[in-house]
Formats: structure tokens, C-alpha cells, sequence
């Protein structure tokens, strides 16, 4: 059966992003995929990587998922290596994930678990199996703004840069924006988007 890791970066229980997460696991279970939802606030994930796993280049698989004190976060690397599909939603937080989230990205997506670095160009090769990302944010600044005035530097983070390492796995968005002040009927309508983009994964 595939798998996906759903991995969620938001303090508020009752966020929107979690509900797009919840929203696109239902559409992942339905098609017979295993989901398994992570909630990195309520793991009390940390984010800061200490030293005893700041270098994992050059090791094997098992090796580098062990590297560290940290249950947790040899727990997702496990995971991340087991996984078909990624899923991850965060809010927007001045264009970047918020520091969980980016931690999350530091100290799981490492050397030996998610790519090694076979050239002295840098250039990665995947060690992973995803076939889809898809990531869901929620944000304030309509998109059109998002993107003519910032550039969508989060876009750029989930397509260019972490894509980049994650063996040509298709990269998919949802963003849910302006979220203050929307309305019920715009609130389920990114739902509904995020139901149709997670079944055609």
C-alpha cells in the first residue's frame, strides 16, 4: 500500500492549514493511500539541530535516520524514507515556513536520508521514493501582491530549492490567501482545491 507523511506546521489546532491537511489525507485514504499525520507543534518538535547530528554526509540510510539523540526526529526520518507522497502545511510567515517547519526541513531532509552529494558541483541525487509533493499554505497577502511585489519566495523554497533534491517528485501548491477576512464559501473552496489536487496525485 503507498504511504504519504503529512506534515503539519502550524501552533493553532484549530488552523486552516490543518483542516487543508486533514482535507487532503481524506483524499489520499480514499485512493488507498496510507497517511500518517504529523503535528509538529503537538510533538513538540525541535528545531534547532544540536551537534551530535550536524553532519550526516557520507553516511548510509540507517545510519544517518539514527544520527542523534532525538526520538522524534529519527521517527520522521523513518517516515520520510517509507513515504510515496509528502504533504506539508504552514502558514506563510514573512515569505519563509515558520521556524518548525524550517527546522523540520534541517534536521530530517538531510544527507544520507533524503539525498546524498555524489559531485563536487553539489549537484543531488535523491535517495527517496516520492512521486508527488504537495504543499499547503495559508497566508494574508492576496496572491497576485505575493507575487508581483515579493516574488512568492515560498514557491521558490518548495519548488527550486527542497524540489531540487527530492529526485524529480512532482511539486504541487495550494495557497489559501488572504485568509483573514474570507468567507465561508472561499474557505471551503480551497478545500475542495486541495481535495482535487491531492486525488489527482
Amino acid at each position: 500500500m503507498p504511504s504519504a507523511l503529512v506534515v503539519i506546521g502550524s501552533p493553532n489546532p484549530r488552523s486552516f492549514c490543518h483542516a487543508m491537511a486533514t482535507r487532503a489525507a481524506d483524499a489520499l485514504e480514499r485512493n488507498g493511500v496510507e497517511c500518517a499525520i504529523h503535528d509538529l507543534y503537538v510533538e513538540g518538535f525541535q528545531p534547532v539541530a544540536p551537534l551530535d547530528e550536524a553532519s550526516t554526509v557520507g553516511m548510509d540510510v540507517e545510519a544517518a535516520i539514527d544520527a542523534g539523540s532525538d526520538a522524534v526526529v529519527r521517527t520522521h526520518r523513518r517516515a520520510l524514507t517509507q513515504a510515496d507522497y509528502l504533504v506539508v502545511a504552514h502558514p506563510n510567515w514573512w515569505g519563509k515556513p515558520p521556524a518548525i517547519m524550517a527546522g523540520w526541513l534541517d534536521r530530517v531532509l538531510v544527507p544520507g536520508v533524503a539525498y546524498r552529494l555524489d559531485a563536487r558541483e553539489g549537484l543531488p541525487t535523491s535517495l527517496l521514493r516520492l512521486r508527488s509533493v504537495l504543499v499547503l499554505n495559508t497566508g494574508d497577502t492576496p496572491p497576485e501582491r505575493e507575487k508581483e511585489v515579493f516574488g512568492d519566495p515560498l514557491d521558490d523554497i518548495w519548488r527550486r530549492c527542497v524540489g531540487a533534491y527530492l529526485g524529480g517528485a512532482a511539486v504541487h501548491r495550494v495557497v489559501a490567501s488572504p485568509l483573514g477576512g474570507s468567507t465561508e464559501a472561499e474557505r471551503e473552496a480551497w478545500l475542495d482545491e486541495v481535495g482535487r489536487v491531492a486525488d489527482a496525485l
